[in-house]
């Protein structure tokens, strides 16, 4: 009956197994089912971020990091979909995945680490790092290392506990006799792992010894990352080991690994592949802001011509634009507008030297000031008394001469302003 039983929130032809995922009692297994789920949507949008900013990286140091990334990513996202082993219940195949992908995930993610804060302190000690292969081989050096260890402590396991004749039965108890795995046995395992973290920890601190500053914030990211993650690794195996038994509530071992799997994940992501991308896209943005004055103003070539006959061709436009433009009526100049109201104590007479030694005078002043004389017709009274035709005055510097026309001939007659 307890088998047949069905938990509220699941159907009727969901397997027993899986009922951690849907049981509405077990809301632990349902909170965490969605945390990994979105973990696992947001490394995959991630890493197709990373691949689509390849092309726009032009400085070899950031470039050499990409592949460092990509597999950080992939090794975040086995974790998360590892988590849903640790919420399904225990069989053969969870137990053993569990037991090998647990150690292997983790060494993948603190290894990209390790290699990535040995790559950050050689460029803030020579702000030149190593070539990409070169820090990937050692990463997958670093990782081969857990995985031949896990793949030893599996066969030793597995094979102190033979399977014997294939019967359901027999099967049954082979499957709990290898999910029987001591606690202690779980953590020691993870010792490697553990030794990985303090070198990420102690590698981290020593870039901020460096002399160039600008990759000294990718190291205190790497710094937080790491520990934040030992934070969660002493929890976690405090909780395990100690923790669990003590209380005498055996069933949240399972708990207790999904939720340091989600945890890590969520801090792997946040504090250290999400301001990395954020620095690489920063710094191709510094990159392609090139101010103009960088380049010469003046050269040689096809698009030097073109631009500059685009300059004058919009001044000339610009030029016609100002002419056709209406003009501003002419305003009226008055022809007492040169008077100053102050008594002139000579009068220059319009002979020809006087004319020749003004001419010599303007050619001599490089800025002439010309002045608009009108001429206006007036009765001279006193010059023509007898004289029906009108004269002409004009003004020429600081003397006026009539010119008349009458009786007494024609002739030039000085009369003072």
């Amino acid at each position: 009956m307890e088998a047949n039983s069905t938990p509220l929130g699941c159907g009727p032809n969901v397997d027993s197994l899986y009922y951690n995922l849907c049981d509405r009692s077990a809301v632990w297994g349902i909170v965490l089912e969605a945390f990994s789920a979105a973990g696992i949507v947001t490394s995959f949008v991630l890493f197709i971020s990373l691949l689509a900013s390849v092309p726009l990286i032009s400085d070899k140091n950031y470039k050499s990091s990409v592949a460092l990334h990509a597999y950080f990513l992939i090794s975040t996202f086995g974790l998360f979909c590892l988590t849903f082993a640790f919420i399904v219940k225990k069989d053969f195949s969870t137990c053993a995945s569990r037991r090998f992908l647990f150690g292997v995930l983790f060494a993948g993610c603190f290894s990209c680490l390790l290699m990535q804060t040995v790559r950050l302190n050689i460029l803030a000690r020579r702000d030149r790092g190593p070539q990409g292969w070169v820090l990937c081989l050692g990463a997958q050096g670093l990782w081969l290392v857990e995985v031949i260890i896990n793949v030893e402590w599996l066969i030793i396991t597995m094979v102190r506990q033979p399977l014997g004749p294939v019967n359901a039965t027999q099967v049954t108890r082979a499957a709990a006799t290898s999910c029987q795995i001591g606690n202690q046995d779980f953590a020691m395992a993870l010792i490697y792992v553990m030794t990985l973290i303090l070198a990420v920890a102690v590698a981290s601190l020593a870039v901020m010894g460096g002399k160039h500053k600008q990759w000294k914030k990718e190291g205190a990211f790497v710094f937080l990352t790491c520990l934040l993650s030992v934070g969660i690794w002493v929890a976690w195996i405090v909780m395990y080991v100690y923790g669990n038994s003590r209380r005498g509530n055996p069933t949240w071992d399972d708990p207790t690994l999904a939720i340091a799997l989600v945890a890590n994940g969520w801090v792997f992501l946040i504090f250290n592949t999400i301001p990395e991308i954020c620095c690489l896209a920063s710094f191709e943005d510094n990159q392609q802001g090139y101010p103009e004055e960088l380049y010469p103003s003046r050269g040689v070539g096809y698009e030097t011509i073109l631009k500059e006959q685009s300059s004058q061709n919009m001044f000339m436009e610009n030029k016609a634009f100002s002419m056709d433009e209406p003009n501003q009526g002419s305003k009226p100049v008055s022809p007492y507008s040169g008077y100053s109201g102050q008594l002139r104590s000579s009068v220059y007479q319009p002979t020809e030297l006087a004319l020749i030694s003004k001419g010599i005078l303007n050619q001599q002043q490089p800025e002439l000031t010309y002045e608009t004389t009108i001429p206006r017709a007036s009765l001279n009274s006193a010059a023509n008394s007898g004289s029906s035709t009108p004269s002409l005055h004009t003004d020429i510097g600081n003397s006026t001469f009539t010119q008349t026309n009458g009786n007494s001939g024609n002739g030039m007659h000085r009369k003072a302003l």
